[in-house]
C-alpha cells in the first residue's frame, strides 16, 4: 500500500516538473486518486499558474475544491472535474473570467452549481451523471455565452423539460423521459 502511494506522489510530481519544464498551457493530473489538491503544487508552479489554460484532475477522489484553487489558476479556460465526488463548487468559481468549458459529470451534484451562472465567458456545463433534480432556468436563461448545458442522467424535474429554444439560447441536453405505464 504505501509503495503505491508513493508511486502516485511520484507520477504527480512528475507531471507537475513537465509542466514547469515544458511551461505548458495544461497540467492533466487525471487518474491519479487524489483525495484533495496537493498544496506542494501551488508552490511548485508558481512561476507558471498564470500560463495554465487546461486543468484536468478527471477521475480522481475529491470531495472538495477551494477557492485557493481557483484563485491560484486564474486564467483557465477548460476544466475537468469528471468522475469525483464533488457536490458543490467554491463561490470563487465566479472568479475565473476566461472560463469557456467545465465538467463536472460523474459527480455528487444534487443542484446545479449556482457560481457557474455568474461566469460570463462560460460556453459548456457537463453536469451529465449527478444527482441534479433543480436548476435555475432564470440565472441559466441569462447566460448570454452558453452554448451547450448537458444534464443527461440526472432526476432533473419536467419545468426543466420545457425549456426549448427560443426560451434558452444553447443546447440542452437530457435524457429521454422514462415512460411510466398507465394502470
Amino acid at each position: 500500500m504505501q509503495k503505491r502511494m508513493g508511486e502516485a506522489v511520484a507520477r504527480v510530481a512528475r507531471k507537475v516538473n513537465d509542466t514547469v519544464e515544458n511551461k505548458a498551457d495544461s497540467l492533466d493530473l487525471a487518474n491519479c486518486k487524489l483525495m484533495t489538491f496537493p498544496v506542494g503544487i501551488y508552490k511548485a508552479m508558481r512561476s507558471v499558474t498564470e500560463e495554465i489554460h487546461r486543468i484536468s484532475l478527471a477521475n480522481n477522489e475529491l470531495k472538495s475544491l477551494t477557492g485557493r484553487f481557483i484563485n491560484t489558476f486564474s486564467q483557465l479556460r477548460e476544466l475537468n472535474l469528471a468522475g469525483n465526488y464533488l457536490h458543490r463548487l467554491p463561490e470563487e468559481v465566479t472568479s475565473l473570467l476566461h472560463l469557456r468549458a467545465i465538467d463536472l459529470s460523474r459527480n455528487r451534484f444534487r443542484r446545479f452549481p449556482e457560481p457557474l451562472a455568474a461566469v460570463p465567458t462560460l460556453e459548456t456545463i457537463d453536469l451529465e451523471e449527478n444527482e441534479i433534480t433543480e436548476v435555475p432556468v432564470d440565472k441559466l436563461a441569462s447566460m448570454t455565452s452558453l452554448r451547450s448545458l448537458n444534464l443527461r442522467a440526472n432526476p432533473v424535474g419536467p419545468d426543466v423539460r420545457l425549456l426549448v429554444r427560443p426560451l434558452v439560447p444553447f443546447d440542452l441536453l437530457l435524457s429521454p423521459e422514462e415512460h411510466i405505464p398507465k394502470a
